[in-house]
């Protein structure tokens, strides 16, 4: 039993090699240049070239070759693979995976391929991901492992503060003309995820509140429960690991990384953008 992810679900690079997980990594496009996340530069390197001519940074679908060669490599040690995707709510990356598993059954007919909706994003789809890892590793069976897919996609949260409005007209969710306003009224969003597709809950004037409204949304949902926590960033390293020692100060945490979101998504959230997936030990 093999796990297959995007690089959307952010997972730290330790992690992916320690529970064998194939990632397929989407594109962007950099000063005429395709890029492929994770694999051709690093998000930090990625950030840079955005920082340095935002307007020659594009998205780009999946590639049907790339998610053929995850699920190849996956089926080299397992004969059932499950992929985990992005929302199909804010990509095509869903629909490219399951063709891509169609297109795979010519080439290894004796491998089961089953794709699954994580109906979330960044490190809340790496969580639902990581955990069929988990229980694949104890041996479970394809059946088993989809439905702890399942029930950790309804117990995951991610919420995140976003350092600059700015940007978010990029998502398509607003017109560009009401972004630019919110910047000027220097309006920093504070969104959480349900039903595949972020919304806003709030609205703040500076980070030090952000920051607060992160930690008030993880103790309003979780309680004093024993948590495992991914703490995200966009180009903002530093304030990502004051992030994570306060939550390890205020919460108990069977599990805390910090990890970098997809460069694909900080082209819509701007750099300095802090996020936190969450969910409560069962």
């Amino acid at each position: 039993m093999a796990i297959v992810t995007d690089s959307i679900a952010c997972l730290p690079k330790d992690l992916v090699e320690r529970y064998h997980i194939s990632v397929i990594p989407l594109n962007f496009y950099a000063g005429g240049k395709v890029y492929r996340d994770g694999v051709d530069i690093t998000p930090s390197g990625a950030y840079k070239l955005f920082l340095d001519d935002p307007k020659a940074f594009k998205t780009s679908a999946a590639s049907p070759a790339d998610c053929i060669e995850a699920y190849r490599e996956a089926s080299q040690h397992a004969d059932n693979i499950l992929c985990v995707t992005l929302s199909a709510k804010l990509s095509v990356i869903y629909d490219v995976t399951q063709n891509a598993a169609e297109q795979a059954k010519a080439e290894f007919p004796g491998t089961s391929i089953q794709v699954l909706d994580s109906q979330t994003a960044a490190a809340a789809e790496g969580f639902v991901a990581l955990e069929a890892a988990r229980v694949a590793e104890e041996g479970k069976d394809l059946g088993e492992v989809l439905k702890t897919a399942e029930e950790m996609r309804d117990e995951v949260d991610l919420v995140a503060y976003m350092d600059t409005i700015r940007y978010i007209y990029r998502s398509g969710r607003i017109p560009k003309v009401a972004a630019m306003a919110g910047s000027m009224l220097n309006i920093r969003p504070i969104l959480t995820f349900s039903s595949g597709t972020p919304h806003f809950i709030g609205a703040v004037r500076n980070r030090e509140r952000g920051l607060e409204r992160l930690i008030e949304e993880i103790r309003k949902k979780t309680g004093n429960s024993l948590l495992h926590v991914a703490v995200m960033h966009v180009y903002a390293e530093d304030q990502a690991e004051m992030l994570k020692e306060r939550i390890s100060s205020e919460f108990d945490c069977a599990e805390l990384w910090v990890t970098e979101f997809s460069p694909l998504m900080g082209y819509a959230c701007g750099t300095g953008t802090l996020g936190v997936a969450f969910y409560p030990e069962g």
